[in-house]
């Protein structure tokens, strides 16, 4: 990989990095009514961008680098420090399993078998963090006992399970309606990042 190349990446990853770290402040807004503390944001469609134009340790990188931004410029305290693992961990899941389905050449088929797993796949990874982490952190530090708003079972069955899965299926659909939108200068950005000898 040439000096050019090597910068041109890094700057893209820097690039991409910053505006998922936006997209993790604003826009957010909650699915389940009942727990409108449960929230999405957009901070993914970036890091499959990254996915796309490069490979899946840069997308890793991206989401690393907007987690870092997130507790350095946006640290809400108690919230951030237990939520923020919680987020990586769902949006880590997705694109892990998401990857080995995505590549250039794929097909319609393989983008929805992707998702689809990449839900499944998150929903079971939130509803296990939920359980032996961020329930009895948030019970401890925060004040919030689930256990004694909702109850744990509920909580996770009722409202973890569909709003991860609906959360799964918002990734997918915006990812492919941008994706198809903007698919020319992705192909464009992708030729010039490609490793050179």
């Amino acid at each position: 990989m040439t000096n050019t190349t090597r910068t041109r990446k890094l700057v893209l990853i820097a690039m991409l990095a910053a505006i998922s770290f936006i997209l993790m402040i604003f826009p957010q807004f909650p699915l389940i009514p009942a727990a409108d503390f449960l929230k999405v944001e957009f901070s993914i469609i970036p890091i499959l961008v990254g996915l796309y134009l490069f490979d899946l340790p840069a997308a890793f990188l991206i989401l690393v680098l907007r987690s870092v931004l997130k507790l350095l410029l946006n640290n809400e305290g108690v919230n951030t420090w237990i939520g923020l693992p919680l987020n990586i961990v769902a949006v880590g899941s997705f694109l892990l399993i998401f990857a080995i389905f995505f590549k250039k050449d794929s097909g319609t088929r393989a983008y929805v078998m992707g998702s689809i797993l990449a839900t499944l796949v998150m929903t079971a990874a939130m509803v296990v963090a939920n359980f032996v982490y961020a329930i009895p952190l948030y019970a401890k530090f925060a004040h919030f006992d689930i256990n004694q708003i909702f109850g744990a079972s509920e909580y996770l069955l009722a409202m973890v399970v569909p709003f991860n899965l609906l959360e799964g299926a918002i990734f997918a659909v915006s990812f492919a309606i941008i994706f198809v939108a903007i698919k020319s200068i992705l192909e464009n950005m992708s030729k010039k990042t490609k490793v050179s000898h």
